[in-house]
């Protein structure tokens, strides 16, 4: 049985920034190479500059350091791929074709793939919307991600690439400053709280219901999704995953327990059109049933936690 090597591609964002680290835990600091467009001058670990819309770099890179999984976090996401649809089409699918072809002329033994809420449109369910509803997304990420599932499941059906997938809902981390999704408010509150003379600028309206996670539930699931024995993972399109739903409202009076003083507006833009088309609740008894998944944090708990950690940042910068 050869050594697990581990590829993560997109290893800069906001999951890969902690999922780095915990799979470098896990197998190893020489087993995980990470790579993005450029070098975190504070990375500690093996790490790769790669452009992973470049094929035979992409090939090299995994001939060469003998990769065994792939873990591919590239995509432009919701709010930001908005302002550039096309580019954004040409970068998340592009990307994943390289990966899937790769993945397949190597012999890649796992390959991690990304999903998200995104993929789900306006004619859902909107509560607790299931595992495989007609998928109508109204954003160029969600029709990327939404047919990258498609590829995925074509991927493994025609030649056998265990590819794994999660849809994610919004995650919320302290690792790392928000990235360009459509539910990046409920990160960037918390860093506008902890400065406490800072006004924070809601773009959704209070009362707009979203699924959101807890990034430390959001690794561990994609961990726990990889270990899954194969004949366990009867879902070769995307997992649905739940963590908590709240709404901006709910999360600015969770919040205001700890720093009363704390002051909102609510200035809906463009981005409340791409919330509105997104469940308020997911179904993830599939998730539940196929690899035991359940998450750890509520509402309450990642407050504490994302109060507790940033305020040990923000103090660090300021001494």
């Amino acid at each position: 049985m050869r050594t697990d090597k581990i590829l993560i591609t997109g290893a800069g964002g906001q999951l890969g920034t902690v999922l780095t680290k915990q799979l470098q835990e896990k197998h190893g600091f020489d087993n995980v190479i990470a790579s993005d467009l450029k070098l975190n001058s504070s990375f500690e670990g093996c790490f790769k500059v790669l452009d992973v819309t470049n094929f035979d770099a992409l090939k090299n890179c995994v001939l060469k350091n003998e990769i065994t999984q792939i873990y591919h976090l590239v995509a432009i996401l919701s709010a930001k791929g908005e302002e550039a649809p096309l580019k954004t089409w040409d970068i998340n699918m592009g990307c994943l074709f390289n990966v899937l072809e790769v993945s397949r002329l190597c012999k890649i033994d796992k390959i991690f793939y990304p999903s998200s809420i995104a993929v789900f449109g306006g004619n859902i369910e909107m509560d607790n919307t299931p595992q495989s509803p007609n998928l109508t997304p109204l954003t160029v990420y969600g029709i990327s991600k939404a047919s990258g599932e498609n590829w995925v499941n074509y991927y493994w059906s025609k030649y056998g690439l265990d590819i794994r997938s999660i849809r994610y809902p919004g995650v919320v981390g302290y690792q790392s400053l928000p990235g360009g999704g459509t539910t990046d408010y409920a990160v960037d509150i918390f860093h506008k709280a902890i400065r406490e003379k800072e006004v924070f600028n809601c773009f959704l309206k209070a009362s707009t219901q979203l699924p959101l996670i807890f990034i430390d539930d959001a690794i561990r699931a994609t961990i726990e999704l990889m270990d899954a024995p194969a004949k366990n993972i009867k879902v070769r399109t995307s997992y649905n995953l739940a963590g908590f739903t709240c709404t901006p409202e709910e999360l600015y009076n969770a919040i205001k327990r700890v720093y009363p003083d704390f002051k909102i507006t609510y200035k809906p833009d463009f981005r409340q059109d791409i919330a509105d088309s997104w469940p308020n609740s997911i179904d993830d008894s599939s998730a539940i049933n196929d690899w035991n998944w359940k998450p750890k944090f509520d509402l309450e708990s990642m407050t504490n936690v994302m109060i507790k950690e940033l305020k040990k940042k923000f103090k660090a910068t300021i001494v």
